[in-house]
């Protein structure tokens, strides 16, 4: 019974821990000559852009097409481990998913995508594809960094 009164529960990190690690990674980008505050970069599709044109379009016609994108946006969310991984990237018009394989980005540029933050921005190239869910989504080729988010992203802001 002492065991359950002494444990406390965690703690989640403060504004401050967390500001203060985004700050050190927008660091390590500098020191490994990526501008954290990006550059110009052009996109050929939007998120809506993405449904209109390849929404209707089933997996085998997808892949029979090889639709070559290219979006920007704002990661939401992130999920997978190891060597692939998915995110959310929101822009003015809406979400669009991403894929991103260690083997077909390389490891330097894989590496830019598994230390990216929700709320960072970035540059997606790739193919169109929908996921055996039906899902719309980029097959990421090459990942550019956009911009640092130095504040953890508490609300839905597009690019």
């Amino acid at each position: 019974m002492a065991d359950k009164q002494n444990k406390q529960p965690k703690q989640q990190p403060s504004m401050n821990d967390q500001m203060r690690v985004r700050r050190e990674k927008m660091q390590a980008l500098r020191d490994e000559g990526i501008d954290p505050f990006g550059h110009r970069f052009d996109r050929t599709h939007t998120a809506a852009d993405l449904q209109e044109q390849f929404g209707a379009f089933d997996k085998d016609e997808l892949n029979d097409k090889h639709a070559e994108v290219v979006i920007a946006g704002r990661m939401m969310s992130k999920r997978g481990k190891g060597k692939v991984g998915f995110a959310d990237i929101h822009d003015r018009t809406g979400k669009a998913q991403i894929y991103v394989r260690k083997d077909v980005v390389g490891e330097d540029n894989y590496k830019i995508f598994k230390k990216a933050d929700l709320g960072d921005i970035l540059g997606i190239a790739g193919d169109v594809i929908k996921t055996d869910m039906g899902e719309l989504t980029v097959r990421a080729n090459h990942v550019t960094f956009l911009t640092k988010a130095l504040r953890p992203c508490l609300t839905s802001i597009t690019v």
